[in-house]
C-alpha cells in the first residue's frame, strides 16, 4: 500500500474523500425515480380521488391501462373517495415525489376547490406537476321528458314567475351547480339550488320531476335522454358538445360568454424528477394519440383539450372559477 507523506497530498485525499461522501449523502436523498435510469420499476398508482364508476373513475382507467403498455408497468387505480375530491388530490400532493403516485386531477379538485373550501389542505398549482391534459367536457343541462320546458326561454319564463324553479347538483360547488347560478344571473328570475350528495341522485329527482333542472355529465345522462327519460335544452360549453351535437349551447340562447367546462389532467407531484415526468408525459401523449383510446374518451363526451401550456392553463381556470363562487356565495368549511 503506497504511504502518502506529502501534507498536501493528504489534503487533496481529505478533500476528495470529504466530496466523495457529501455526493454520496446527496445522492441517497434524491428520489429513486431520479437515480435510476430504467424507471419505471415497479407498478405506478394512479389515484381517483372520486368513487368507482364516476366518470374520472372511467377516464382513469382509460388511461391507465394505455399507459401502462408503453411504461411497461401496470399502473394501479386507486378510489380514494370524499370531501369533494380533496382527499385523495392531497394524498398525492404528500406523496413521495418519485413518479410513483399520480392523481387524475378535475376541474373540481383543481380549479374550484382552491376558492371553495376556507382551508384547503393543498394547493392545486404550487403543489403539483401538470402530466396531461385528458380532455374536457361541457355539461348538459337537462329537464324531465315529460317536463313543461322545451327550450331555454320556457325555463326564464318559469323562473320569472313565483314560486320560480328548483335546480339539482351533485353538491355545493360543483361545476354542476357554479353553471346553475351562472344561467340564473343571465336569465334572471328564482332559480334556488338543492344540492344532493350524489350525482345520480339528483339526475334521478330531475327525472322524477322533483327538481325542474340540472347541469351535468353527458356520460351520465345521454344514456337516460336516449331512453326518453330526461330532455336536453343546452350545453354549458362555447361549442357544441360531440356527444350531443344536436343540443344547442346556452350562449346560442340566451347570448354571452357562457362557457363553462369539465375537464381532467393528470398531475404529479411537484417535486417529481423530470426524467420521470416526462417519461409519463411521453406516455400519457401517446396514450391519447391511440385510436382506441380516443374512441373511448369520446364514447365518455370527452373532447381534446386545446391547452399547451398547462400551467397557465390551471391558473386561468383557478380564477375563473373563483370569481364563479364568490358569486355564488358557496362555501366549504
Amino acid at each position: 500500500m503506497a504511504i502518502i507523506k506529502s501534507p498536501t497530498g493528504a489534503r487533496a485525499l481529505r478533500r476528495s474523500l470529504l466530496g466523495l461522501t457529501l455526493a454520496t449523502g446527496l445522492l441517497a436523498q434524491l428520489p429513486a425515480a431520479a437515480q435510476s435510469p430504467d424507471f419505471p420499476s415497479r407498478p405506478i398508482r394512479m389515484v381517483v380521488p372520486f368513487g368507482a364508476g364516476t366518470s374520472t373513475d372511467i377516464v382513469a382507467r382509460v388511461m391507465a391501462e394505455a399507459m401502462g403498455k408503453s411504461l411497461g408497468q401496470t399502473v394501479i387505480v386507486e378510489n380514494r373517495a370524499g370531501a369533494g375530491g380533496t382527499i385523495g388530490t392531497d394524498f398525492v400532493a404528500r406523496a413521495p415525489a418519485d413518479g410513483y403516485t399520480i392523481v387524475m386531477g378535475t376541474v373540481g379538485t383543481h380549479a374550484i376547490n382552491k376558492s371553495l373550501y376556507r382551508k384547503l389542505a393543498y394547493d392545486p398549482i404550487n403543489d403539483f406537476a401538470p402530466i396531461s391534459l385528458v380532455g374536457q367536457t361541457p355539461t348538459l343541462l337537462v329537464v324531465s321528458a315529460n317536463s313543461p320546458y322545451k327550450t331555454l326561454k320556457d325555463l326564464g319564463a318559469a323562473a320569472a314567475k313565483s314560486p320560480g324553479v328548483s335546480f339539482a347538483s351533485a353538491g355545493s360547488g360543483t361545476s354542476g351547480h357554479l353553471a346553475g347560478e351562472l344561467l340564473k344571473s343571465r336569465l334572471g328570475g328564482e332559480m334556488v339550488h338543492v344540492p344532493y350528495k350524489e350525482g345520480s341522485m339528483a339526475v334521478s329527482d330531475v327525472m322524477s320531476g322533483q327538481v325542474q333542472f340540472m347541469f351535468y355529465h353527458p356520460t351520465a345522462v345521454l344514456p337516460h335522454i336516449r331512453a326518453g327519460k330526461l330532455r336536453a335544452l343546452g350545453a354549458s360549453s362555447a361549442q357544441r358538445s360531440s356527444a350531443a351535437p344536436e343540443v344547442p349551447t346556452v350562449a346560442e340562447q340566451v347570448g354571452g360568454d357562457f362557457d363553462l367546462v369539465a375537464w381532467f389532467m393528470l398531475y404529479a407531484p411537484q417535486a417529481t424528477p423530470a426524467p420521470a415526468l416526462q417519461k409519463l408525459r411521453n406516455s400519457a401523449a401517446a396514450a391519447l394519440a391511440s385510436a382506441d383510446v380516443r374512441s373511448k374518451l369520446s364514447a365518455q363526451g370527452l373532447e381534446k383539450g386545446a391547452a399547451t401550456d398547462l400551467t397557465a392553463f390551471g391558473k386561468a381556470e383557478v380564477a375563473k372559477w373563483a370569481d364563479l363562487v364568490q358569486k355564488s356565495g358557496a362555501q366549504v368549511d
